[in-house]
């Protein structure tokens, strides 16, 4: 018997309408979708993108939805990454293709990886069908272009002790879940003596989307910063 494949499917950062085509035409065909949670009592965002997609296909399908918490633990984190991939792999040795939903695109800071990596690729194929990533749509909302000509874009997933060293090569600065530091990121950015605009994107594409100049005060987690030296 053949193998399934492993796909990962990025969804974009939000909104249906930013699924790309060939996206929807897996999720309408594939017999299998994991679609992650971050806690078991948390419905998967993912796959509230996705559910406009599903309705109305013509096949069922059979729906994984293993928690991947957002835990410091590295050891425990293993053991959620562990059984998913477990999970998956009894279906791809089946012959079922199984489609991996993750926010934004499957190739930037995302659980797919991790996934990929413990199922391994000896065996099985692997294809992964691109997204709208959450700073270019975050830039979109926000009316901005993040680069021209020979301009720097530094994309950084944290605040920590780094950052300022970064921000001396930076154009423009996309710095991703800015609410949970945004008293030492202003700091940060004060430091820099440089002009500055300085926008801030929470829960893109989402119904509660919003956009603000400045730094985030709220603890929201899908908080974007975007600042654009100039």
């Amino acid at each position: 018997m053949n193998h399934g494949k492993l796909i990962g499917i990025g969804v974009g950062p939000g909104n249906p309408e930013y699924l790309t085509l060939k996206a929807i035409k897996t999720l309408k065909k594939v017999p299998v979708i994991c679609s992650p949670r971050s806690a078991k009592s948390r419905p998967s965002v993912a796959l509230s993108i996705v559910a406009s997609s599903l309705e109305d296909r013509d096949t069922a399908y059979e729906l994984l939805d293993p928690v991947f918490p957002m835990i410091e633990d590295q050891e425990a984190l293993h053991d959620y990454w562990d059984e998913a991939a477990r999970d998956v792999k009894k279906r791809l040795e089946k012959g079922l293709d199984v489609a991996f939903i993750t926010l934004g695109d499957p190739t930037v800071y995302s659980t797919f990886s991790y996934l990929q990596k413990k199922i391994g690729t000896d065996k099985f194929k692997v294809e992964i069908i691109p997204g709208v990533t959450s700073f270019t749509g975050c830039a979109a909302s926000a009316n901005l272009s993040l680069g021209e000509k020979d301009e720097i874009i530094v994309i950084i997933p944290k605040v920590d002790q780094r950052l300022s060293q970064i921000l001396e090569l930076a154009d423009t600065a996309v710095i991703m879940k800015t609410s949970r530091h945004s008293k030492e990121l202003e700091d940060i950015i004060a430091s820099d003596k440089r002009d500055k605009e300085i926008i801030s994107v929470q829960n893109c594409g989402m119904i509660d989307e919003t956009i603000v100049k400045g730094f985030v005060q709220d603890k929201k987690y899908l908080s974007t910063t975007i600042v654009k030296f100039q």
